[in-house]
């Protein structure tokens, strides 16, 4: 299959990173509670960024962040936040490393309580994907203003509506490819 025959979401054409990211990931549900909260770390590294700079990252925050294994960050002190601060291979944002070691513990303390981290998300859109009008693409909604309303209150940071919903329509809870897009109709279904 040809790109031609394999039309994409307006954002996702002309650089190869974005289209297999397309292709492969974007919009795709994801049930595994790890990487649902990679996922939201790497969107929470992104405010104020393109996505296209942390996907060009992506590999060397696995490697800094112990491939987002929520129990080792969550182990992470102040040495390791100095030592995030002096690599190259990501972004170098203080509050954003502290974000994500503090989203570690967070989700560790969930888990630890027996609460799923991916059935907690799933938990907002009743367990299947929201299924956008494949046409506007809003960059908020009521629905993702009240998941970042409760994650703030469980001490989350970084999870504003927009870099929620950024997080949903990455993961699969919402799928909001175009109409004319080859990926929405299996994702629909």
């Amino acid at each position: 299959m040809t790109d031609a025959d394999r039309p994409r979401c307006l954002w996702a054409q002309g650089d190869p990173l974005y289209s297999a990211y397309h292709d492969e990931e974007w919009g795709v549900p994801q049930r595994d509670s790890r990487m649902l909260w990679e996922m939201l770390m790497l969107e929470g590294f992104q405010a104020g960024l393109s996505w296209i700079t942390i996907l060009r990252k992506r590999e060397g925050f696995r490697a800094a962040f112990a491939g987002f294994d929520p129990d080792t960050v969550a182990a992470f002190g102040v040495g390791d936040v100095e030592r995030l601060m002096g690599d190259p291979g990501i972004v170098r944002a203080r509050a954003k490393i502290e974000a994500t070691i503090m989203g570690a513990r967070i989700f560790c303390a969930m888990r630890e309580a027996g609460e799923d981290f991916a059935a907690y998300a799933w938990s907002f859109v009743d367990d299947r994907p929201v299924q956008g009008d494949g046409v506007t693409v809003p960059a908020h909604t009521p629905l993702s203003a009240a998941i970042s309303k409760d994650m703030k209150a469980r001490g989350f940071k970084f999870v504003g509506p927009t870099i929620v919903y950024a997080w949903m329509q990455a993961t699969g809870m919402v799928n909001d490819h175009a109409t004319t897009c080859f990926r929405r109709s299996p994702l629909a279904a």
